[in-house]
């Protein structure tokens, strides 16, 4: 990297992917964004590569009776604070636990600035899911495939090895996800809205591409050129054929 541009905004990925007289036309454009962000990437796809289309934002927590209901509860705020069209779910094998987070829900949700904005994500897109065991909540959870997957249960790191679907997973009771947000060192750029089940997190390999090779002898090609002219005449491609077949009838090497 050697220049930065103060810019934001959908009118900056308009800028970096088609170019200006003072922003350069980039290859890909990574990162979240707002509504309208998002949107923009989406529109530029293909005329640059980009990450994922990221948002809104979501949270889920599987936790056992261990867990602290205050602490579960105010994480699950945290993540409905960014967006009335944000995801709080707590998953867990406890009745009581449930009970509690949500009446803790409700205490803290009073005492937000935001709390026009996280009640209404609260009520529309969220809610509490009670499973038969944790085995059970980790299989609902590798369904909804979440952005931001919290374990608060007493053995968190026996549950990892059976998350197939998450963005970002964080492990035990004092992990909250606003770690990710701001401080921990692990890329926060996720996929979102069940994108997990087929993505990754921002990372270096999203700023990396390949090329593939072939290289083929003579006799190579010889042994495979009546299968290829085969597929090639029966998709109608009759000059695909000629070009294994002069190949392989070429006597001047």
């Amino acid at each position: 990297m050697d220049r930065v541009f103060a810019v934001g905004g959908a009118q900056a990925v308009a800028a970096l992917a088609y170019g200006t007289e003072s922003i350069p036309k980039v290859y890909k454009i990574v990162g979240p964004g707002n509504i309208y962000v998002a949107l923009a990437k989406r529109l530029v796809s293909g005329v640059v590569g980009i990450d994922m289309i990221a948002g809104p934002s979501e949270i889920l927590i599987i936790a056992d009776d261990t867990a602290n209901p205050s602490f579960v509860a105010s994480d699950l705020l945290s993540q409905a604070e960014h967006d009335e069209m944000a995801s709080a779910i707590l998953i867990t094998n406890s009745n009581s636990l449930a009970e509690k987070v949500q009446t803790e829900v409700e205490k803290q949700l009073n005492a937000l600035p935001r709390k026009e904005i996280a009640q209404k994500a609260i009520k529309n897109n969220s809610g509490i899911i009670i499973a038969a065991n944790l085995e059970e909540c980790v299989e609902f959870s590798n369904q909804i495939s979440p952005e931001h997957l919290e374990l608060c249960t007493a053995n968190p790191f026996e549950l990892l090895d059976m998350v197939k679907n998450a963005g970002s997973i964080f492990l035990g009771y004092y992990t909250p996800e606003p770690l990710g947000d701001y401080i921990a060192g692990p890329n926060h750029t996720l996929p979102t809205s069940g994108n997990a089940a087929f993505s990754s997190p921002l990372s270096v390999d999203d700023f990396r591409k390949k090329s593939s090779f072939l290289y083929y002898t003579r006799e190579k090609l010889e042994e495979i050129s009546d299968r290829t002219m085969d597929f090639a005449k029966r998709e109608g491609l009759d000059a695909h054929a000629r070009a294994i077949e002069i190949r392989v009838k070429d006597n001047t090497l």
